[in-house]
């Protein structure tokens, strides 16, 4: 398969360079996912106060939203991968402006469920399009795409990630929790306006409109992923059968996209690939350790030290810069290898540093965490998108940004359900502690898994990505 867009707004066929007017709808869109990732950590608590919730509860609001994107965007990207990304990239924002609307107006905990679920599939689009456009333009050019590019992308959602929950005090403080939902509604219109202006036109290919698309692959893909969310929200012996069903899910998946065509997961090309599924978990596990602080620091700032919305999200800010100021220094530079063994050492720190926390531990250390935590939302994130698109198959780019994001939501996943399961039973340093101890294990084997992938070492010394088989 090619990239072949019929742009039918250009003069040449050809160009010299990576068409920049693309650069303003594709970070645009692939913002969408990390602000309602990150800008939900301040407002848990006050949602929760508001529909009388406990912690567990309002976890579903975090999990609810990486379930829907953890299904929806290797999917999605799949169907960039067949049919162009303009309409599922539409779609996709008119999707996000629907949910940031019942957000606005829900009368109970369960229907802003329902309007995380929406968000979720609505910003699946952004960034396999950005990926897919990308590649499109390399193919186009016959050029490798400018590393600026990759770089402007991971700079733009990892600089969301962490001012979210500083941007998130702050529309709580002006307007209640509910402005973090209609955030969405100008964001979405914008991605509306400029994607249908710049965004080009693809082929429509030949055939049945579900031809490429394997139905039966995605709905066991779904199965798995549900069973495994539902265990880790409340896990109990009495819900033995969950994980049961999980396991014959993935079984009935690898078995189905083995033994089909056109499989939804090409079981067999990340079989023979393994560069490719080791960046994948690391993904996870960065995720795992990075959520744990976002969701379970910020928790406990506001119950177990008693700052308000907008005070968390400020202790949070030098996160932000530090993250902000790491990937605009490094992002050019191709090595993968450095940036990750340095982030994973950098997530161990953070973690031992949380075990230090008490309810009357001193600013200067509060703002040290959040410090020292920048390093690797700087490093980790860039470098496994950078991974990820020198090692994936060209013709699958899409779904494989798309199983990118959904490796990191299952980490997300998972800090949310432990968030939630330490911080149920403690608010206090306690809980903060235990979270604590589980985010060094996952630290911890980060770096491991870092030190001995010798692959990434050979990633910053050749140019060039794959080419297209």
């Amino acid at each position: 398969m090619t990239f072949a867009l019929k742009r039918t707004d250009r003069t040449t066929a050809r160009s010299e360079g990576f068409d920049r007017r693309l650069m303003t709808p594709m970070i645009l869109s692939s913002v969408l996912n990390p602000v309602n990732s990150s800008i939900i950590a301040v407002s848990l608590v006050p949602i929760g106060i508001a529909f009388g919730a406990p912690a567990s509860e309002t976890a579903w609001l975090v999990s609810a939203l990486y379930l829907a994107t953890a299904i929806g965007q290797p999917v999605v990207g799949r169907l960039i991968d067949i049919f162009g990304p303009r309409k599922l990239y539409l779609a996709g924002a008119a999707l996000t402006g629907i949910a940031g609307v019942i957000g606005m107006i829900a009368p109970a905990l369960w229907v802003l469920v329902i309007a995380r679920i929406i968000l979720g599939f609505g910003t699946c689009a952004g960034y396999p399009a950005a990926m897919y456009l990308i590649r499109s333009e390399s193919e186009r050019t016959g050029k490798d795409s400018p590393a600026g590019v990759l770089t402007a992308l991971a700079v733009a959602g990892q600089t969301i990630v962490v001012i979210g929950p500083t941007l998130g005090g702050l529309l709580i403080h002006l307007g209640g929790w509910r402005a973090t939902f209609a955030v969405n509604i100008p964001l979405a219109l914008a991605c509306l306006i400029i994607g249908s202006r710049r965004l080009p036109k693809t082929a429509v290919p030949q055939g049945p409109k579900t031809a490429g698309l394997d139905l039966p692959g995605i709905g066991l893909f779904a199965a798995t992923l549900i069973t495994l969310l539902l265990f880790l929200m409340n896990p109990q012996v009495s819900h033995w059968y969950l994980p049961v069903i999980m396991i014959a899910a993935a079984a009935a998946l690898v078995w189905r996209e083995l033994h089909t065509n056109e499989p939804f997961l090409d079981v067999r090309l990340l079989g023979g690939n393994l560069p490719l599924l080791a960046t994948y978990v690391r993904a996870l596990l960065t995720s795992l350790v990075g959520y744990c602080f976002l969701y379970g620091f910020t928790q406990w700032l506001e119950q177990g030290r008693g700052l308000s919305a907008a005070g968390a999200g400020m202790i949070l800010l030098p996160m932000s810069i530090t993250a902000i100021g790491i990937s605009a220094l490094t992002g050019r530079r191709k090595e993968i290898r450095g940036k990750l063994l340095v982030g994973g050492a950098a997530q161990v720190l953070a973690a031992a540093v949380l075990l230090t926390m008490h309810s009357a531990v001193g600013l200067w250390l509060l703002l040290a965490a959040a410090l020292i935590m920048g390093i690797p939302q700087g490093l980790n994130s860039l470098a496994n998108q950078n991974a990820v698109y020198y090692q994936a198959d060209p013709a699958r780019i899409g779904s494989s940004a798309g199983l990118l994001r959904t490796f990191i939501y299952l980490g997300a996943i998972g800090a949310a359900a432990a968030s939630g399961t330490f911080l149920s039973r403690d608010t206090g340093a306690a809980g903060l502690h235990a979270l604590a101890w589980f985010m060094l294990a996952a630290a911890a084997l980060f770096l491991l898994l870092a030190l001995v992938d010798r692959s990434l070492a050979r990633i910053g010394r050749t140019a060039e990505p794959k080419e297209a088989r």
